[in-house]
């Protein structure tokens, strides 16, 4: 088994390289996935969030309203370190269970936004940074993803720095490019990681 940590700053693209690698026979341990799962209703994920951030972050119908919570954290560096509290080891345990199951003679790809900031390189073999200008990350969270410039910034803003990213890196993508220029890199990296 290969243990690959795939990060990349918001915007930069990492979900599309994820969603390649996946198509080549991947095995991929999504973490904003996971994410997700650990604070859906009913889990002791959710109860801890309702506990630390009150019942204002809930939808009506008692689902996490993530872009509330991510307007209050993003915007307080302390919030944002105790949600990544609670849900940091979760997401931590539920990976582990995932990479177990997938067996000897496979590429695990851990796709973690998170990874530089959280200090989880040595958890890996090798570490694959999908790179993009800050430009160009701005300009597809605000046109993609409907953000508004200040959100996008704020989002950017607590995240690694894009040098901070590419320190840890052993395989760098780059994409600032068009889409058709992306499937070569991430097949080229592919290929090296089943060499080994």
């Amino acid at each position: 088994m290969v243990k690959v940590g795939l990060t990349g700053g918001i915007g930069a693209g990492k979900s599309e390289v994820s969603r390649l690698l996946a198509s080549y026979g991947a095995v991929i341990v999504d973490a904003d996935k996971i994410a997700r799962e650990v604070v859906e209703p009913g889990t002791p994920g959710l109860a801890a969030v309702i506990e630390a951030f009150g019942t204002d972050v809930l939808t009506p119908d008692g689902t996490l309203d993530r872009p509330k919570l991510g307007a209050l954290v993003f915007a307080d560096p302390d919030r944002l370190k105790a949600l990544n509290a609670i849900v940091h080891p979760l997401v931590g345990a539920r990976s582990a269970e995932l990479e177990a199951a997938a067996g000897q003679g496979t590429v695990v790809v851990h796709d973690v936004p998170l990874l530089t900031e959280n200090g989880l390189a040595p958890l890996y073999d090798t570490i694959v940074v999908v790179d993009a200008a800050p430009e160009t990350q701005l300009r597809r969270l605000v046109t993609l993803r409907g953000m508004t410039e200040d959100e996008a910034k704020a989002r950017m803003g607590a995240q690694a720095t894009r040098e901070q990213r590419l320190a840890i890196a052993d395989h760098v993508i780059d994409n600032d490019g068009p889409l058709e220029a992306l499937e070569p890199q991430v097949r080229e990296i592919w290929e090296r990681l089943r060499a080994r």
